[in-house]
């Protein structure tokens, strides 16, 4: 964001000055009693930010500052409770307006297209083959975990140049089964980066690392240091960057892992927060876009395979998109429009109020 924009952009914990108490919970040194300095705040991606952190966001707030909400009521909710984007555009006090020119893709995007069909609950077009929304028929999870190994290591790169760790991301609805993020990972690994004498490797929590992997920080850590190529220096990598494993040195027990825009140094300790990142989930890729995404397309149960999450998996493709699998998989959770049941109160509340003011 900082990059697109030219003007810096923090967490909402960073923002907020986070530390944490014993029990490994968020306290906030920005409140109603050390507010923000600021006229104006621009949250982006409001859907995943979850009732407790949005009070923390308005107590924080001087009195005269303009608030600016961004995000997709159409993608998945915050992990945590509350449903603050969906009350607020519903309760018809809160200003909305909303965005129809698409900056993202080509206007002629079959992506875009797709997408608009699947949030209205119409069947996406699959036979098109020469746009760059794509769908190869597989049908079993063998076959299709097979299909997307090979698009990774051979007919992306070769047919577009396409990096299978710099733009490449396959996006799994859950992390369990033959088809999940676990499983995928452990197959995507063993073709991009095998296990090699001349690559060191480390086994942390489980999991074997080794230098020239592809990896997610899956938690805040406002602790790791990092320095950007210009020179700047500091600290704090955040759930759901992405970089690559460039060192390992078992003797100072720490590695040295390259983001998009930092270098950041890693003990023992702190890369316990890391895992493989071949393959993330849907949820784990909300926020994030990529040059080429491919999704695994077979039946699951209702509770992960439905419209939202297929909807959030398309929209993260900026240029290629390809599905593998059965269309089945694909009209079923186009059909099944499931949505968490956020029992908030939020919107109920605000308009009460007015009725009171």
């Amino acid at each position: 964001m900082s990059a697109l924009t030219g003007v810096e952009a923090k967490t909402i914990h960073r923002l907020l000055e986070v530390s944490w108490d014993k029990h490994d919970k968020p306290i906030f040194n920005k409140n109603e009693r050390n507010q923000l300095k600021c006229d104006a705040l621009i949250v982006d991606e409001v859907s995943m930010v979850d009732t407790f952190i949005f009070e923390s966001v308005m107590k924080a707030l001087p009195i005269g500052c303009r608030l600016i909400l961004v995000g997709d009521s159409n993608q998945l909710p915050s992990v945590g409770p509350g449903n603050i984007l969906g009350d607020l555009t519903d309760c018809g006090i809160v200003p909305v307006v909303r965005l129809n020119e698409i900056f993202r893709q080509a206007q002629k995007s079959l992506i875009v297209t797709n997408a608009h069909k699947i949030v209205n609950g119409e069947m996406p077009v699959l036979n098109a083959s020469d746009k760059d929304f794509f769908f190869l028929l597989r049908n079993n999870k063998a076959e299709i975990s097979q299909v997307i190994v090979d698009l990774c290591a051979q007919r992306l790169p070769k047919a577009y140049g396409y990096s299978a760790f710099d733009n490449i991301q396959v996006l799994c609805p859950s992390k369990k089964g033959e088809l999940g993020t676990a499983e995928m990972n452990f197959r995507l690994q063993k073709a991009l980066n095998p296990k090699s004498a001349d690559k060191a490797e480390i086994e942390i929590a489980s999991k074997t690392f080794r230098i020239g992997d592809k990896v997610m920080q899956i938690k805040n850590n406002y602790d790791i240091t990092w320095i950007r190529d210009d020179g700047e220096q500091g600290s704090g990598i955040f759930n759901g960057d992405i970089g690559i494993i460039d060192s390992i040195d078992r003797k100072s027990r720490t590695l040295i892992v390259i983001f998009d825009d930092k270098t950041a140094k890693y003990t023992y300790e702190y890369a316990t927060d890391l895992d493989f990142a071949y393959a993330v989930t849907v949820h784990k890729s909300q926020g994030n876009e990529f040059d080429c995404v491919i999704i695994p397309m077979f039946q699951g149960p209702p509770q992960l395979y439905y419209r939202n999450l297929l909807y959030t998996a398309v929209t993260r493709a900026k240029k290629t998109l390809v599905l593998v699998g059965n269309p089945k998989t694909v009209e079923y959770m186009v059909q099944n429009n499931r949505r968490t049941k956020r029992y908030s109160g939020l919107k109920e509340f605000l308009l009460r109020d007015e009725q009171l003011y």
